[in-house]
């Protein structure tokens, strides 16, 4: 009779100590609400589904709930048609009823999550990188040993974060991010000149070791560094939320 009520016992505590437990903490995604560079012809600046659909996949697939959250909140748009783990992702994931009803920053609690990842596109260097609401929030995740992450444009959307002590988050640190050279050889944004700014230039310019395509040996090198988890390379998106993880495990 003891034996079986110890064993009573036990379970209830198990169920007790599950029904209670932390859940894992999730991670947050930001994206743009731009649709064009405010110009006459109305360039692209939407983001890039094929930067920002394989990494919320990686994460679902380890277990992690996915918030987006957007300058305005509310519905963002993708350049790229849905290919691969994109559609996929779409189809059966909820990719799409997830970024179409993207939080607020005001509505963001930054204790909820380990990382923050935001993909290409040049939506975010318009309306992220200079969003004082969205810097607080990537400066708070990272400062309490969170992990940031980026492709290609993404990069420029942290550039410009500021951290407690008033040093900017890129300061000495390797990071990958789309390259001045390309920028300038593409039609994209008029060779760069619609831009707020180009990216390798403003990681640069605060203090990064911005890599590029003479640092980095293959499109498929991810760069990571004190947290940061980086690449410039598109197909590399997904291989970002992967080490991502693995650095939050660490």
């Amino acid at each position: 009779m003891k034996y079986l009520t110890s064993i009573l016992f036990i379970t209830i505590l198990l169920i007790s100590f599950s029904s209670t437990a932390t859940p894992p903490k999730k991670i947050l995604i930001i994206a743009s609400n731009i649709i064009d560079m405010g110009d006459a012809e109305k360039h692209d600046a939407r983001n890039n589904l094929w930067e920002v659909a394989p990494p919320y996949h990686i994460f679902l697939s380890h277990g992690y709930e996915v918030d987006f959250v957007s300058p305005k909140g509310g519905r963002v748009e993708f350049m790229m048609d849905p290919l691969g783990i994109s559609s996929y992702t779409i189809k059966y994931e909820g990719f799409l009823d997830k970024a179409n009803n993207s939080l607020a920053p005001k509505q963001v609690i930054t204790d909820n999550y380990w990382g923050v990842y935001i993909g290409g596109g040049y939506g975010p260097l318009f309306d992220v990188a200079n969003n004082k609401e969205l810097q607080l929030i990537i400066a708070k995740i990272y400062e309490a040993n969170g992990v940031v992450g980026s492709g290609g444009h993404g990069a420029g959307s942290f550039a410009n974060v500021t951290l407690s002590s008033g040093q900017f988050l890129v300061k000495g640190k390797r990071v990958a991010g789309f390259p001045d050279s390309t920028e300038k050889s593409k039609p994209w944004a008029k060779e760069g000149s619609l831009l707020p700014f180009l990216v390798e230039s403003q990681l640069n310019k605060n203090g990064a070791i911005a890599q590029n395509k003479k640092t980095l040996k293959d499109k498929y090198e991810v760069v990571v560094d004190q947290r940061i988890v980086s690449t410039m390379f598109l197909p590399s998106a997904a291989h970002v939320a992967k080490e991502m993880i693995i650095v939050n495990k660490q």
